[in-house]
């Protein structure tokens, strides 16, 4: 048979029609941050966090596209879950282990890195990283901690 197929041609309609499902990642307002100690470790941790832990997610064009975008929305939704950097009064029930999880190479993701290789670190990047997580987050990491305390029980 020439030409496209009846599954060919149902399977390019789903995908047009997935395109009008309005799921894609929104960016709130961004209320409260962290004061930094100097602009490059400020700088990696943009490189680094900010696309999943804050309200200012720089989406790639593939991410505008379902159903691309409506996986990206669900790992930012759960990255700021964990910790937002934008939303420090709100900071996320992981926000204690940051530093740790950045120092064990935990954060970034490889499936992250994979697309996004500018987020890499090398072990002293990955080492001033975590000492300034540590510092910024640590206002906030006994209420994190807490949280986290309480959803133990929860399993």
């Amino acid at each position: 048979m020439n030409g496209p197929t009846l599954t060919t041609l149902l399977a390019l309609g789903l995908l047009l029609g997935i395109q009008l499902v309005p799921y894609k990642v929104q960016n709130p307002p961004v209320t409260t941050t962290p004061e930094w100690s100097n602009a490059e470790v400020e700088a990696l941790a943009r490189r680094a966090c900010f696309d999943c832990h804050s309200n200012e997610t720089r989406t790639p064009w593939y991410g505008r596209i379902a159903p691309i975008a409506w996986v990206l929305r669900r790992h930012v939704t759960e990255g700021r879950a964990a910790l937002n950097l934008s939303d420090l009064e709100h900071p996320g029930e992981e926000a204690h282990e940051a530093g740790e999880e950045t120092l064990e190479a935990e954060m970034p993701p490889a499936y992250y890195l994979a697309l996004h290789p500018e987020a890499r670190l090398s072990d002293a990047e990955r080492q001033a990283l975590a000492r300034e997580l540590d510092r910024v987050l640590e206002p906030y990491a006994a209420a994190s901690k807490h949280e986290d305390d309480e959803h133990e029980g929860d399993d």
